[in-house]
């Protein structure tokens, strides 16, 4: 994931990163499972229908400021 994030220019430490993730589980966004590998515990995140529907809203807000903002139309009628 820091990976990911350091791709689209955000340099993103563990020390921020894992919270965030505990956070989001916490919350019902996400949902962890540890697995042994090489005799270290890893986590694996997958996004729970709670986190979904987050995520769908979240990109439903981004695109409306995108169009304010860039595009210069007004909101869409909701």
């Amino acid at each position: 994931m820091a990976e990911e994030l350091e791709r689209h220019g955000y340099k993103v430490s563990y020390g921020v990163l894992y919270p965030a993730l505990h956070r989001m589980e916490e919350d019902g966004l996400l949902m962890r499972e540890d697995r042994v590998e090489g005799g270290r515990v890893r986590k694996y995140y997958t996004t729970t229908e709670k986190g979904l529907a987050e995520l769908s809203e979240a990109q439903y807000m981004i695109r409306e400021l995108y169009r304010e903002v860039v595009e210069g139309t007004g909101p869409d009628p909701a």
